[in-house]
């Protein structure tokens, strides 16, 4: 039994080349679980504050978007939220669905959809805008206002020094 575990402790050692570590890692002191569970408590709270508009979070970003370009086509618009195009497409889809978006081809590129909010996006985004900046300041509540912006400059240091990767967004 004990030569078992001595030759699965090697096979990790080589795995990849990573030694194993010895020092207990914790979840709270893991970046990944904390982005992780801080987007799950936003998600909660943006659900619980704008749960009467039937809008996702993501589709609060192509709203806001939308509303800030005035007319994006999708391709634009998923990098611009840091999406891939399909799940863009899906979501701007929806949103159509709800006659909350226009998609039309595009004049100058008829394999591109051009996208524009409708009155009715509009004064979807302007009456739900309250209640997303609560869901958002809510979210980091337990922080004190200085602490609050330095935690959205770290964390757009961090979101900057990865654009080049920002189509792995979704790969969860």
């Amino acid at each position: 039994m004990e030569e078992v575990a001595a030759a699965s402790a090697k096979s990790l050692q080589t795995v990849e080349g990573h030694q194993p570590c010895q020092e207990p890692w914790l979840l709270w002191e893991r970046p990944g679980f904390l982005a992780r569970r801080m987007h799950q408590i936003h998600v909660s709270l943006f659900s619980e504050r704008c749960a009467e508009f039937r809008i996702t979070p993501l589709q609060y970003s192509l709203l806001s978007q939308l509303r800030e370009l005035r007319e994006a086509d999708q391709t634009t618009l998923a990098n611009a939220v840091a999406l891939d195009r399909t799940t863009t497409t899906g979501a701007l889809k929806r949103l159509a669905g709800r006659g909350l978006v226009s998609r039309s081809i595009s004049p100058t590129d008829r394999r591109a959809q051009v996208c524009r909010l409708t009155p009715a996006g509009e004064a979807l985004h302007a009456a739900m805008e309250g209640a997303a900046r609560d869901a958002h300041a809510r979210t980091v509540d337990a922080l004190t206002d200085a602490d609050r912006h330095h935690l959205i400059r770290l964390l757009q240091q961090v979101v900057s020094g990865h654009d080049h990767r920002h189509g792995d967004a979704d790969l969860s």
